[in-house]
């Protein structure tokens, strides 16, 4: 079993993670869709196409929900969402926080959950200061 990830971004980040995802990758990631939420999209709609995307993504392990800011459209609409089961929103996508998502998503959500807000959190560095 493995936890499912969805995205739930202003147009068009989403696609352009799991695009460079699919890079790093160098495969599809399993499990996991995008919501691009357009201008103009209702609320209403996003949480919709939301819990259908969680319904589908959901074996039973549960799900990680990543939105790019929080107060955005993207979300907002997912809030109502964390009172489900099995499902956890992390907000301030960046793509160390996604592919720390892909590689730890077999551990527990709480755990995954964890490590991804770690993830991100290290994964902003000013360069240069940086040594390599």
């Amino acid at each position: 079993m493995t936890i499912g990830i969805l995205l739930v971004t202003h147009e068009p980040l989403g696609a352009a993670f799991m695009e460079a995802a699919k890079h790093v990758l160098q495969k599809q990631p399993e499990k996991m869709e995008v919501i691009d939420v357009v201008a103009d999209q209702s609320p209403e709609q996003v949480n919709l196409e939301a819990t259908k995307a969680i319904t589908r993504l959901d074996d039973g392990s549960g799900v990680l929900v990543m939105t790019d800011i929080t107060g955005g459209t993207p979300s907002n609409c997912c809030q109502r969402l964390s009172n489900a089961n099995n499902v956890h929103i992390v907000s301030g996508l960046n793509l160390p926080m996604l592919l720390r998502a892909l590689t730890y998503r077999n551990e527990s959500l709480d755990s995954l959950v964890e490590k991804v807000v770690a993830g991100a959190k290290n994964g902003i560095l000013e360069v240069d200061k940086f040594s390599f």
